[in-house]
């Protein structure tokens, strides 16, 4: 497919996207109709991750641009594109810097997100910069948010310095943001994950092998392997790379 003829194919799942009676484009449907509704309740969860075929997103100090090539890229930014939300950690948002917006393709840029909840992130950061596109902090109770004007403030009640998945999903419901990527990092995703929180996992694999650094998921040990999460999958190949579609809808708590 020519680039002018996927610009427009894209252009339609968009205008079709919001209305669940109506079928998207042939060529994407396999891959977003899954993310139109959510498996438990109103909210629908996708994470996301780029990695190496041996499974790092990162090397050992923490360099990560960029693992995935221009189609697991595109990828990304097309899953922003079609949420409300786009969640990430303090530590991406320090690490990487990202301005977590849709360029690569036609869309609206999602809210962005950044949990913190000790507000270390630098109000310069790029994430907070006023662009038009509302942005929001979640902080732990008693923290004031260290952020510029109009960035919006959540602070909820934590646990030995973390919040709840559950909880954050539940005030960014209450804020009217349905849809919600978790993009980043692997603590964070994980972390969802762990805690039923994802009806998907998108894990776009690249074709490089690092051989060491960060790994792709931050899970508990576990002893036997009838222990391990086994996954219902869908895979799709985006030319060179692979995305591995991960069905978690059957873990998946009720959240709203």
């Amino acid at each position: 497919m020519k680039a002018t003829e996927q610009q427009d194919v894209w252009q339609s799942l968009l205008e079709a996207f919001p209305n669940t009676a109506k079928p998207l484009p042939s060529e994407w449907a396999r891959i977003f109709d899954p993310l139109r509704t959510g498996a438990r309740d109103a909210m629908m969860v996708v994470g996301q991750l780029g990695q190496t075929l041996d499974g790092r997103i990162a090397t050992i100090t923490g360099q990560s641009k960029y693992i995935n090539g221009p189609v697991g890229l595109t990828h990304l930014h097309r899953l922003r594109a079609v949420v409300d939300a786009v969640v990430v950690g303090v530590g991406t948002a320090t690490a990487d810097n990202p301005r977590l917006n849709v360029r690569l393709v036609p869309g609206p840029n999602p809210a962005r997100v950044v949990i913190d909840p000790k507000s270390r992130l630098e109000p310069d950061a790029l994430v907070w910069s006023n662009d038009g596109t509302r942005r929001i902090v979640i902080v732990a109770d008693q923290v004031k948010a260290n952020t510029p004007p109009g960035v919006e403030s959540i602070a909820l009640q934590s646990t030995e310095g973390k919040l709840a998945p559950a909880d954050i999903l539940k005030a960014l419901f209450d804020r009217g943001l349905k849809r919600i990527l978790i993009e980043g990092g692997a603590d964070t995703v994980s972390r969802f994950m762990q805690a039923g929180c994802l009806d998907r996992l998108h894990v776009i694999v690249a074709p490089i092998i690092m051989g060491s650094g960060r790994p792709g998921f931050s899970l508990p040990a576990i002893e036997h392997m009838d222990q391990a999460v086994r996954i219902k999958m869908h895979p799709h190949s985006l030319e060179d790379e692979m995305l591995f579609d991960c069905d978690l809808s059957t873990q998946r708590v009720k959240l709203v």
